[in-house]
């Protein structure tokens, strides 16, 4: 039997990733993840993994550029502002096809705004912030239990598919205690023949992610384009709920998921056919199933914390089918089940 323990949301993602197997951890200081890189400082050690605070954001994701060529399970975490500073080197990760992952525990913006939650970061996430045809899993959990248990998934794919995989949580789900069942601890056992790991005895690798040849160039971007394609092919992951005969259809994610599931019981009790779909990827994003879905419905609402990211995606898959309409919350508010429903009754 697991055990049950009452954590925050940042320490039981730290809990997972150790028991998950990350042998290294890079971080630097900011205010919605504190405890997250606080957690690694006290408990990695013990572990004999490493942990290393960085002098700045750069140089922590340099160094999971560092350890994951070498083989090693390799993690860095931070918020909004901070994971701006690394996305150079979060696609020079992709470039050279190294396995990491990346934790943002989002918070208000633009600039460094404010240390409430918020969803604004979702364009950056999924659309590649840096620079180049790249493209990172970003796994979104929407509690506790999924914070711990999607970091296992975070690592798994990173080395399956040898590349950055993003946790895209938010302040409240990073500071939110709640009770949760811990996984056992995993003893990975991965061959990565392609690791540098001294060349005795064999050919020498090279992780790199610079092809001064043209050619060399489109053929590792058509490699990856081919690997992108397989990813959305396999790895779509979403959580439903009363759709089979729903009218309106809730789309959110993360904490924003969390008020619809309460607006969808309340509209239920209230005779309105509601239902939600809850990207657990935000990519690979579950356009056909949306795009299943807004056939038969009358009005689609995007609930999210930004002024409108994720509905350009939900826009894009429901094709005109049916009206896409928004509810959001800016700033560092998180939208409340009272104006969800309030929406859903004036529809």
């Amino acid at each position: 039997m697991a055990d049950r323990v009452l954590m925050n949301g940042n320490t039981a993602l730290g809990e997972a990733a150790i028991r998950a197997g990350c042998d290294c951890y890079f971080g630097y200081p900011i205010t919605p993840q504190n405890e997250l890189t606080s957690y690694m400082a006290i408990h990695m050690p013990p572990h004999d993994r490493v942990f290393v605070q960085a002098e700045s954001e750069l140089a922590a994701i340099n160094m999971v550029y560092g350890a994951s060529a070498a083989g090693k399970r390799a993690m860095t975490s931070s918020s909004s502002p901070g994971i701006s500073l690394k996305q150079e080197g979060i696609s020079t990760l992709a470039g050279a096809e190294l396995p990491s992952v990346i934790v943002n525990v989002q918070r208000g913006g633009p600039g460094l705004g404010n240390i409430a939650p918020a969803q604004a970061d979702y364009f950056q996430a999924v659309k590649g912030g840096g620079h180049g045809d790249y493209r990172q899993i970003v796994l979104a959990p929407d509690s506790v239990q999924e914070m711990h248990d999607l970091t296992f998934t975070a690592f798994d794919l990173a080395d399956t598919y040898r590349g950055p995989v993003m946790i895209l949580t938010d302040g409240r789900l990073g500071q939110m205690m709640e009770p949760f069942d811990l996984r056992p601890r995993l003893k990975p056992e991965m061959d990565k023949p392609w690791a540098i790991t001294g060349a005795a005895g064999r050919e020498p690798n090279m992780v790199r992610s610079l092809y001064l040849v043209v050619e060399e160039l489109e053929a590792l971007n058509q490699r990856l384009q081919e690997k992108y394609r397989e990813i959305e092919s396999k790895e779509v992951r979403v959580e439903e709920r009363l759709t089979e005969d729903c009218e309106i259809l809730l789309v959110a994610y993360g904490s924003s998921a969390r008020a619809c599931k309460g607006a969808l019981i309340e509209a239920r009790a209230n005779g309105h056919k509601v239902g939600l779909l809850r990207p657990i990827t935000l990519w690979p994003f579950p356009k056909d199933r949306i795009r299943e879905l807004a056939s038969q419905v009358r009005a689609i609402v995007v609930v999210e914390m930004s002024s409108g990211q994720l509905i350009e995606d939900v826009q894009l898959a429901a094709r005109n089918q049916t009206e896409v309409l928004l509810e959001n919350a800016l700033g560092g508010f998180v939208p409340e089940q009272r104006d969800i429903l309030k929406r859903v009754e004036a529809i």
